[in-house]
């Protein structure tokens, strides 16, 4: 049950979208137990973000939630391969992505909790 949830100060087209999309599908395997069957993609563009004070150059904030657990590898890994999604596809220089991930132990879905 992962999610990921992006914010980017560019406009993105929806072919844009679809192709992180289905890069953040492939990309999520990195963490064990989990694959696209149960992820769910945000995004948010042409938002308001401020890098070391400026807004000079295309910027984005990426969270990933990930319903248990997994290791720092796993999101060093996963780190990786976002912030090479977004460079690549979206020209967003690595060193202005932020990426937080977030475990979280009660995740509601069909009507109860897993």
């Amino acid at each position: 049950m992962p999610f990921i949830n992006s914010k980017v100060s560019i406009t993105m087209t929806q072919e844009e979208k679809e192709k992180i999309k289905s890069r953040f599908g492939e990309a999520i395997r990195l963490v064990p137990g989990k694959s696209e069957d149960w992820l769910m993609v945000g995004f948010e563009d042409s938002y308001d973000l401020y890098f070391q004070g400026n807004q000079d150059a295309p910027t984005a904030f990426v969270e990933v939630k990930i319903y248990g657990g997994a290791s720092r590898q796993a999101f060093d890994k996963l780190t990786e391969e976002i912030c090479g999604i977004f460079e690549e596809e979206l020209k967003i220089p690595k060193e202005r992505i932020y990426i937080k991930y977030e475990e979280v132990e009660n995740w509601g879905w069909n009507g109860s909790n897993f």
